[in-house]
């Protein structure tokens, strides 16, 4: 899932340093980004957060500064709700520059927005460069991920004097998984939420572990069956040439910068190329973007129409994996193990510090035994099971993953009693299927996006847009009115 922080193209320029004085929770500069398309600037700050929120006795009640984002361009102050995000994987400014609905809808509302970075991500590190060495990193768990959002709104609606103002929390993906676990823990503080794309049940290990792949394969083969046969089929040539050992060949066919020298290279390459068609089922938008990496408009087209362009099927699927990993056209070789790394995560960690970070979730608390085998789908069988995760991390970081922990601790499927959430999916993107497609009550509403990938509708509006986009966000504004309202006619009554 956590493939943020791949290629991050996004730049932050200085501004200001400001200090503010006299607040218990106070940020030491702020930082104007620009370039935006139809977003505000916000402005970057930090905020002092708890290390351990939940042992009084560990770590010496220390703190670290939380990186977040704010713009109260559209903000009724002390009355207009807050929107926000709750972070996930990577940068934070990655998921603010890809997330125009947000400040879109915070327009319509009058509303404050805030985009919170996930700890142990981008610049949120709670023990600077020791942040991931054992055991600083047992810190790094959903829990404390939430409580820090908790206490983060609940002081700055005080120092905002915004005690008043309905919260409303956003997410994608995980974040989306962050925004539903939000709304069940903290509702308390928080009215409602939109999780787009957040893939709950298939991480807590309900579902089927074949899911994710066969739906990958099945976005190539609505182009057409002949693109997922050419695929099947490429990865076959590689197949026969690595049981006769034809490295040189494989090197040669693959453009890699050293040859492969073993089974474990070969098992490497094919993961590789498998993160490439994930990424771009993934991100199948229909106008260019720059998320994740860069992508052409409509990337699984592009895909086929390169795996279909002639006869040498290990050349097309060499061009196709560098629609993803060279879309600049400067790589003059692959370097297998500097542009992927294998992690507790089939679909992928992404690369650099914010990957050990998404590996260690992955061993703990979020389950990813997701697996090939080219029958359901057209990739080499790689099976990940929970004994060759419990075995990987154990090694790695010495954990035992809990595969049951969040159906446990944020009810799995059983989700009956919640209210306030919407679940929306997009029905080429191939982690819809592990989220919930159906809606639970009338407050627990799905919404499904026919050719919407992962999660279209959190992006801006775009001319390219189909409608059925525009439809989710329109029903998603309308349900996200009704809480806002319903929450502050409450508080006037209360009054």
């Amino acid at each position: 899932m956590s493939k943020i922080i791949a290629l991050f193209t996004v730049t932050a320029t200085l501004f200001s340093v400001e200090v503010l004085h006299g607040l218990p929770y106070s940020s030491f500069q702020s930082i104007k980004h620009h370039g935006f398309k139809t977003e505000p600037e916000f402005t970057e700050k930090y905020f002092s957060q708890t290390q351990d929120h939940f042992n009084f006795n560990t770590m010496g009640n220390g703190t670290f500064n939380q990186r977040y984002l704010i713009t109260d361009k559209y903000w009724k102050k002390g009355y207009g709700p807050i929107f926000f995000y709750t972070g996930n994987e990577g940068n934070i400014w990655e998921f603010a520059s890809n997330s125009g609905f947000i400040t879109e809808l915070a327009a319509q509302h009058s509303a404050l927005v805030i985009f919170a970075e996930h700890r142990y991500y981008g610049k949120s590190l709670p023990f600077d460069k020791d942040s991931f060495n054992i055991p600083q990193i047992g810190l790094l768990t959903v829990e404390q991920a939430l409580a820090d959002y908790a206490v983060m709104i609940t002081e700055l609606k005080q120092q905002l004097a915004a005690t008043d103002c309905p919260v409303i929390v956003f997410g994608g993906s995980y974040g989306g998984m962050l925004s539903v676990y939000m709304r069940i823990k903290y509702s308390n503080i928080v009215a409602g939420a939109l999780a787009a794309s957040a893939p709950i049940l298939s991480t807590a290990g309900l579902g089927d572990s074949r899911q994710f792949f066969r739906d990958v394969t099945a976005d190539f083969e609505s182009f057409g069956p002949e693109c997922r046969d050419a695929v099947r089929g490429a990865f076959h040539q590689l197949k026969e040439l690595a049981e006769h050992q034809d490295y040189r060949r494989i090197q040669s066919e693959f453009s890699l910068c050293k040859p492969p020298s073993s089974a474990q290279d070969i098992h490497h390459l094919n993961g590789l190329l498998r993160n490439a068609f994930t990424m771009m089922a993934m991100l199948d938008y229909p106008y260019s973007t720059h998320f994740m990496g860069s992508m052409p408009a409509n990337p699984v087209k592009v895909a086929c129409e390169t795996m279909l362009s002639g006869s040498d099927l290990l050349s097309n699927l060499r061009n196709t994996a560098g629609i993803f990993y060279n879309s600049t056209g400067l790589l003059t070789c692959f370097d297998l193990y500097s542009l992927y790394l294998e992690c507790a995560d089939p679909t992928g960690c992404g690369l650099g510090l914010d990957s050990l970070a998404w590996d260690y979730q992955a061993c703990t608390e979020i389950n990813l035994c997701y697996e090939s085998n080219n029958v359901t789908d057209m990739f080499p069988p790689m099976a990940f099971t929970e004994t060759d995760r419990k075995l990987y991390c154990s090694k790695r970081w010495a954990v035992v993953p809990r595969p049951d922990w969040l159906k446990t601790q944020f009810w799995g499927d059983a989700l009956s009693t919640a209210s306030n959430i919407i679940f929306s999916n997009g029905d080429l993107d191939p982690w819809a299927n592990g989220g919930v497609r159906k809606s639970l009550s009338s407050s627990l509403i799905a919404v499904n996006i026919s050719g919407g990938a992962h999660h279209l509708d959190l992006r801006g509006s775009n001319d390219a847009d189909p409608e059925s986009v525009i439809s989710a966000r329109k029903t998603e504004a309308d349900l996200i009115a009704q809480w806002v309202k319903m929450e502050q006619t409450k508080l006037q009554q209360s009054i």
